[in-house]
């Protein structure tokens, strides 16, 4: 890393929102030995990936505890090797070979929790196709029958298996509680507000003691839904919360990977406030694969939520080139002015794509935002 680079600015821990509505972040639980690590503090721009990465043909043939945990290995070492700042697990442990298309961003949290069941039949499918909350969705990913509980969902389990082979620093994802509510046909709750804060509720409590230097939830769903904003956010605040005092909290928003296509519609300006109620450290927003128009919304997000900015397309198989990154990099600061950017990432994650032109993007990535800053 180039040791000429200023020092990042790393967010302070803002309560500017906490205390209106849901007062101080609780105490740290810490109930992991594993370190969680220190995140870089130079160069003032810090690169890191979104989540996914794609599944290793020997791992999909030959899936064993063992060979998750050498593919999630390789996986953070790939990174490392790049020059990733802040890289992520990989999320390998999630995939499901009969839900490829989401990578296990809904099943993997959706199917152990107590109160869902997994049997889908014909009345069900039916049922929620009337129903129809996500149009991609031909069936639910479980039914509501009860009151919902923790169930066998082991968090903790997870990302210290992922903390044991990281080599330093990384981030862990989940899946928003929001986006998880909307999978579901509720029997029990008979109300959807309800509803998405007993997800919240199972969500928040795996979130203590996750020895990670940064957790990252997912939302791909509200961009397409803004009038949902006010629940969206105090579910996610839940989660964010609930995470130890010291961890990054990032927020990761994109307009759908379903297969590698864009399931919604929207512009950033019509989430503003909604962002800017969120109790994070940091965005981790797509745009790569929006409109230039996009960018002045940015102006407006809480000069104290640090922006993390999509610079590498991940919905096409061309390799950006190092100028093409600083490029994108120059336009958004060119907007928000010097210091706002304090990441640079892909759009989403990276299953969907061949190994080779995910490492290749990854490189390019680096190599971008050291030739932007002078580094390279």
């Amino acid at each position: 890393m180039c040791s000429s680079c200023p020092p990042s600015a790393l967010p302070s821990k803002s309560n500017r929102s906490v205390a209106a509505s849901a007062g101080v972040r609780p105490a740290a639980v810490k109930t992991s030995r594993i370190p969680r690590g220190s995140i870089p503090r130079a160069p003032r721009i810090l690169t890191t990936t979104v989540g996914s990465y794609p599944v290793p043909d020997w791992l999909a043939a030959l899936p064993s505890e063992q060979a998750v945990i050498d593919a999630t290995r390789v996986v953070f070492d790939l990174q490392r090797q790049a020059g990733i700042d802040l890289p992520t697990d990989g999320e390998l442990y999630r995939f499901d070979v009969n839900h490829p298309d989401t990578n296990g961003m809904i099943e993997y949290f959706i199917r152990p929790v107590a109160g869902i069941s997994s049997v889908v039949g014909r009345s069900i499918t039916e049922e929620f196709a009337r129903h129809s909350p996500m149009g991609f969705r031909r069936k639910p990913a479980g039914v509501v029958t009860g009151p919902l509980g923790e169930g066998s969902l082991n968090l903790l389990a997870d990302c210290q298996r992922a903390a044991a082979v990281a080599g330093g620093p990384f981030k862990f994802t989940v899946t928003s509680p929001y986006m998880l509510s909307r999978t579901l046909l509720d029997h029990h709750y008979r109300d959807f507000d309800a509803l998405t804060m007993a997800v919240a509720d199972v969500i928040a409590a795996q979130m203590p003691g996750l020895p990670a230097a940064c957790v990252q939830v997912d939302e791909a769903n509200i961009p397409g839904n803004p009038k949902d904003g006010p629940l969206a956010a105090r579910a996610m605040n839940r989660v964010l919360d609930a995470i130890d005092q010291g961890t990054e909290r990032a927020v990761h928003f994109c307009f759908g990977n379903y297969g590698g296509q864009t399931i919604q519609s929207g512009k950033w300006a019509a989430l503003l406030e909604f962002l800017n109620s969120l109790h994070c450290d940091h965005l981790v927003l797509e745009l790569a694969h929006r409109p230039a128009s996009d960018l002045e919304a940015l102006k407006r997000i809480d000069k104290e939520i640090t922006l993390g900015i999509g610079v590498v397309d991940i919905k096409v198989n061309h390799i950006e080139t190092p100028d093409e990154i600083a490029r994108r990099i120059e336009a958004v600061e060119k907007k928000v002015g010097i210091g706002r950017v304090g990441w640079v990432h892909p759009d989403c994650g990276f299953w969907m794509l061949k190994r080779s032109i995910a490492d290749r993007k990854v490189e390019a990535l680096v190599r971008g935002r050291d030739r932007y800053l002078g580094c390279s």
